[in-house]
């Protein structure tokens, strides 16, 4: 079995060769691997945002090898990283970044639209994922007249069109209460008792303990990575 995440040596620095260079990463060897549930956690400053977007092909890394479900992150070109995104990575932002005046039924079939599925099997599929986020009753309804905890499932729901290989969640409970985010928490667990891959980005320290794997990022460089035993007998 190969990772779906192999990063190695991976720095990310900011305005190169300028009075202002500022280097964020700091040699990140991290590999995640078909089914785990991890949380990257650190405070603000950390990198953690910076590490997010190199993960998710939103950024690249300035030096070091990163292949995602084996391509190779640093050479593939822009469509292929457009590409990339769209397939192998479910986004689900604590802003839900859904489409306004748009039905979260639309909402979540936009995805698999970019990958060329059918309109039948669009609209059968995004039923199914609103189903099984508990949204199949409110999957007409447009983002202004949902809660926050209702957006971020369909969220969820639209991070799943593609059957992605991982799921990218940045402080996905960060604008829900404490109620609403045990909900969005226990679809997590469920996605990760069916197989799913996922990855976690939190400041949440109480999050993060809910995860079989903890990596602990500071000042750009991991510090700790804690795999919880029975994630670990169950892995390897």
């Amino acid at each position: 079995m190969k990772p779906l995440i192999e990063m190695h040596g991976i720095f990310k620095t900011y305005n190169v060769g300028a009075e202002n260079e500022l280097e964020i990463l700091h040699g990140i060897d991290l590999q995640v691997w078909p089914g785990e549930f991890v949380a990257i956690v650190g405070e603000s400053g950390s990198g953690k945002s910076t590490l997010m977007n190199i993960i998710g092909v939103l950024d690249k890394p300035t030096a070091g090898l990163y292949f995602l479900d084996g391509v190779d992150v640093r050479t593939a070109g822009r469509d292929e990283m457009s590409e990339v995104r769209n397939k192998k990575i479910g986004f689900v932002f604590q802003n839900f970044n859904l489409i306004a005046r748009t039905t979260a039924q639309r909402n979540v079939e936009l995805p698999m639209l970019y990958a060329g599925v059918s309109a039948a099997e669009r609209q059968s599929r995004a039923t199914e994922l609103l189903r099984r986020v508990g949204m199949e009753q409110r999957r007409f309804h447009q983002p202004n007249e949902l809660s926050g905890g209702q957006k971020q499932r369909v969220a969820i729901a639209r991070s799943l069109a593609n059957d992605p290989a991982i799921l990218l969640a940045d402080e996905p409970t960060g604008a829900l209460d404490s109620q609403t985010s045990r909900h969005v928490m226990d679809i997590f667990h469920e996605l990760h008792r069916q197989g799913k891959t996922i990855v976690l980005i939190t400041h949440s320290q109480e999050l993060a303990a809910e995860c079989p794997r903890i990596i602990t990022l500071r000042d750009g460089a991991i510090v700790a990575d804690h795999r919880k035993e029975a994630m670990l007998h169950a892995a390897f």
